[in-house]
């Protein structure tokens, strides 16, 4: 049976991280999955909880974040996480596990682990941190996973072993016919267009606001948590009709989208220059209604044949009203194709098959 350290650098969440889907889709493996230090600064004293079959979350304890002026006192702290992991690993046997990495913050910590084996799991960029870190963390990995193609091609001068595992979807989730229309949108009256995701601070929000008020006659969804901080969230709240709505699980995402007519995609300006797919267009997909999305100047878009693509508010608008004059069914069977070959349980099986060609 393998067994896997996990280092996320994202916490265990009802909304899963990429990390969450393939690891806990791997067979007969037992994982330690170690998740940043939250708000509860003493939760990294409690014992591990089992929040899967074969996998036990812990907490590591909290210690200083990366900043370029205190370097000792950052390094002292990823010294004391990694004696955390390494005790914890000892409590539950493991020997020379597969150590799992996802962020090159996490390279400082190598020397002072026990492992048999690295794996770095890439799936966007990390400008945040110097990058000697991430060039360290491929060098010294065993096996290197990349998001997207970009991600690859940068990583690749330091790698040659790295393979190339997009991001998925939970396409049986996502792809169902008899999901009931949710409660807030029984009252809406004509088209519902609606986003999947967090409203982050860096999310460009202009197409969809032009969109709003060039149609006050549809409705716009936006299904996630909101940042404040987002410059133009006030002004698109304002619309009368656009409904920004947290949601509490995942489970309720699939009901909202079945009953949107189309499905939007923005942009984040910390993904400018990157080609990763994210994973809330692999679920849109599953769904088989139309996708407008944003790009990027350069952008090419991954799937033109089932996808719009615009590149301005003004055509943002202009793709919506196309979508939604498409005729039912046209290529609905496609898209769900799509979706449906970048399920997450493939993207595990071929996770699985690689660690097991290379003996991990």
């Amino acid at each position: 049976m393998k067994q896997i350290l996990c280092l996320s650098h994202e916490p265990w969440s009802t909304f899963p991280s990429r990390t969450q889907h393939l690891i806990t889709r791997l067979k007969d493996t037992q994982i330690l999955f170690f998740q940043p230090c939250g708000e509860n600064r003493g939760e990294y004293r409690e014992k591990g909880r089992r929040v899967r079959p074969g996998v036990v979350l812990y907490t590591l304890p909290p210690v200083m974040p990366y900043l370029q002026e205190h370097p000792r006192l950052y390094a002292m702290g990823r010294r004391r996480l990694a004696r955390f992991v390494d005790r914890v690993a000892q409590r539950h046997r493991f020997r020379n596990p597969l150590l799992w990495t996802t962020c090159p913050d996490q390279f400082p910590m190598l020397d002072a682990l026990s492992y048999g084996a690295l794996l770095y799991d890439c799936d966007r960029g990390w400008s945040q941190y110097p990058i000697q870190w991430e060039s360290e963390l491929t060098l010294a990995a065993d096996l290197v996973f990349a998001a997207s193609a970009g991600l690859a091609d940068h990583l690749s001068p330091c790698s040659g072993n790295i393979a190339l595992i997009p991001n998925g979807g939970n396409h049986p989730m996502f792809s169902r016919d008899d999901l009931s229309r949710p409660l807030p949108m029984l009252d809406l009256e004509g088209p519902v267009l609606g986003w999947a995701g967090t409203v982050s601070a860096d999310l460009d929000l202009a197409p969809l606001l032009y969109t709003a008020r060039a149609h006050p006659d549809w409705n716009f969804l936006l299904l996630g948590a909101a940042d404040p901080a987002n410059p133009l969230l006030d002004r698109v709240r304002a619309c009368p009709n656009v409904i920004v709505r947290q949601l509490d699980s995942l489970l309720e995402l699939p009901d909202y989208l079945a009953w949107c007519d189309v499905c939007l995609n923005l942009l984040r300006e910390r993904d400018n220059g990157l080609d990763i797919v994210p994973s809330r267009i692999y679920e849109y997909l599953s769904t088989g209604h139309p996708v407008v999305t944003m790009l990027w100047p350069d952008q090419v878009e991954h799937f033109p044949d089932v996808i719009y693509g615009a590149h301005s508010p003004e055509s943002f608008c202009r793709l919506c009203e196309q979508a939604l004059a498409e005729a039912p069914g046209w290529v609905s069977g496609r898209r769900r194709n799509y979706g449906r070959q970048a399920a997450w349980s493939h993207r595990a099986a071929e996770v699985d098959r690689i660690l097991s060609t290379a003996g991990f």
